[in-house]
């Protein structure tokens, strides 16, 4: 070996023996309560939080800086409910050291094990997890420009830098102002970092729900290090699991500095079921136990449409396009869709659901829809559909196999629109129509009692003879309900044909107040009467929230004066009236009159 290359490899390891001994040296020497002071001030210089560290500290410096805590805390807004934001039992953190250099973080590997994290928003709508300070009242607005640009940078500056993160035996706790408080056990998430991907790997419970989410995305450190100062392309795919179903999502998403990113996303799955989370949530009281269910499930309001805000300011505000193709959609208590697809465009905004259709049991519907300025006092919502080649008996089965409601060839079709911020608003400023026709089937008479006091009150005025048959053959059914500002007007536009009664509903409802003035005027098949129909001496009254069979006075009166001239010319105006109901029945049938073409709700229906 030459003489030089000899001498400069014993120089080389002469500096690696003395840097060796340096780092052992200031390893041994740096002092662990001090240590723990640092990490303590630099948080709560960085975030205004305390940060406490009550076991002990250890530290490794090569080949990296590793530094090991026991019962960790961060403390909390001084406005939450709890003390604590954030407890970690048992904190692993590895950094790289040659950035250090230069006055830069990274983490090589950040390892909590033991988390329980509390996230709560108060009235205001602040997060208990953010640390941005307040702004004084004495900032001038012709600081703000200089204000936001260097926000950008310094939140851009604030990002953590990693490769690796793992969490393990985590539960995570979040309550919005004046809700529940919602609970997530997450047994085990980690983020591994190599070259430019991150594989993501996740499983958390919620409530009786089993999540879990697998696959790759760009790498998370390029995101964070790129995102709002350089343009970027986040690659998706991954497949998210709800209870051993999987939805697959794949796509990309664009970004570029100070502007929204604008993605292209596709979601699809050969089966895959929508469990209620958000109401499974409300089950849940702050203090953990389960709240009565009756006082979830019966309003409490005065309306049966909530007046109760609708998340609309939660909508995000993106540009992109969001791709459905799943083979089998299930919702408890529906009927399962198939053969979903669709596109939820995406315009800052306002949201499209462009050429949604899906099966549903042996027939399909399409629907259109869109929310428009859903950030504003006023959001705008439109919505049409029509479904068509599906069974009566098919809807009723899967809300309860027991209703014993046979055939029912069934259409239906919308076209509604309307402004507002709760159901309430929506319905009493609609305007559109809604269409219902139902055909030839069976009803068990069982399925009617089930109906409460109502219903059989009604339904026994108009048919006496009800319960000396099992079962009800419905010829036909027909709902046309025209709107108007919240005023549906019901002119003969419900017609409902039996194998005994032909019956037509005629009045009004107002979605304002939810008042009922309906009607309800049957007639027998056979056209013979008595001069009295006790069914018209009948109507619908009261609220839609709580319904009440009341008096026709109208009809009091008519049915009256029928029995008065049939007394007085000896049964003469009697088999007038029959004549005439004869003719009536034969001149008028019920569902013909109010069926409306299927074009004027739905354009382009035949």
């Amino acid at each position: 070996m030459n003489k030089s290359l000899k001498t400069i490899l014993l120089v080389l390891l002469v500096i690696l023996g003395l840097g060796g001994l340096g780092v052992w040296y200031a390893a041994s020497s740096i002092n662990p309560a001090k240590l723990t002071q640092l990490i303590s001030s630099s948080v709560k210089d960085a975030t205004g939080r305390e940060l406490k560290i009550a076991g002990p500290v250890t530290l490794r410096i090569f080949p990296s800086l590793a530094i090991t805590a026991e019962h960790v805390s961060l403390s909390n807004a001084s406005w939450a409910s709890k003390p604590e934001m954030l407890i970690v039992k048992h904190v692993e953190v590895d950094i790289k050291l040659l950035p250090l250099l230069s006055k830069e973080v990274e983490f090589n590997a950040i390892n909590l094990n033991g988390v329980d994290a509390y996230l709560q928003t108060n009235k205001a709508g602040d997060g208990n997890w953010d640390f941005t300070p307040a702004v004084t009242g004495n900032t001038s607005s012709a600081s703000l420009p200089a204000s936001n640009e260097s926000t950008s940078s310094s939140d851009q500056s604030n990002f953590i830098k990693m490769r690796n993160l793992v969490i393990t035996d985590a539960r995570l706790s979040y309550q919005d102002f004046g809700s529940w408080v919602k609970r997530i056990s997450i047994p085990q998430l980690s983020l591994n970092g190599s070259g430019d991907e991150t594989a993501i790997a996740a499983q958390a419970q919620y409530e009786n729900y089993q999540l879990g989410l697998k696959g790759k995305t760009t790498s998370i450190r390029q995101i964070l290090n790129d995102w709002n100062v350089n343009p970027i392309k986040v690659n998706v795919d991954l497949a998210a699991t709800l209870n051993g179903k999987t939805m697959n999502i794949n796509g990309d998403i664009d970004k570029k500095p100070q502007t929204l990113p604008s993605f292209n996303l596709s979601l699809s799955s050969k089966s895959f079921e929508m469990g209620s989370l958000a109401g499974s949530a409300a089950l849940t009281s702050p203090g953990g136990a389960k709240a009565p269910v009756d006082s979830l499930t019966k309003s409490h309001g005065r309306f049966l449409f909530s007046e109760e805000a609708l998340p609309l300011g939660e909508l995000p505000i993106a540009n992109g396009k969001l791709t459905l193709n799943i083979d089998e959609l299930s919702i408890p208590g529906h009927v399962p869709m198939t053969g979903v697809k669709g596109h939820f465009v995406f315009e800052g905004s306002k949201i499209n659901i462009n050429d949604l259709h899906f099966g549903l049991g042996k027939g399909s519907a399409d629907v259109q829809a869109s929310v428009a300025q859903f950030q504003s006092a006023n959001p705008e919502i439109a919505i049409k559909g029509l479904a068509r080649g599906f069974t009566l008996e098919q809807l009723m089965d899967a809300v309860d196999s027991n209703t014993k409601v046979k055939g029912g060839d069934t259409e239906i079709a919308f076209n509604l629109r309307s402004t507002g911020t709760s159901m309430h608003q929506l319905a009493g400023k609609a305007n559109g129509a809604v269409q219902l026709s139902v055909g030839k089937g069976s009803i068990d008479s069982r399925f009617i009692d089930r109906g409460g006091d109502l219903l059989i009150t009604i339904v026994n005025s108009i048919n006496p003879m009800r319960k000396k048959s099992d079962q009800t053959i419905l010829e036909c059914a027909v709902v046309y309900l025209p709107v108007s500002n919240g005023q549906i007007a019901l002119n003969d536009s419900i017609g409902v044909v039996t194998d005994r009664l032909d019956i037509v509903l005629s009045g009004s409802v107002d979605l304002k107040t939810e008042a009922l003035n309906i009607k309800i005027d049957p007639r027998e098949k056979s056209g013979l009467t008595t001069g009295v129909n006790l069914a018209g001496l009948v109507k619908l009254q009261g609220t839609l929230l709580n319904p009440k069979a009341g008096v026709n006075k109208e009809g009091v009166v008519n049915s009256a004066v029928s029995i008065g001239l049939g007394f007085l010319t000896g049964g003469a105006t009697i088999l007038a009236e029959n004549a005439r109901s004869i003719a009536t029945k034969n001149a008028n049938q019920p569902c013909k009159a109010a069926l409306h073409p299927w074009s004027d709700i739905y354009p382009g229906t035949n």
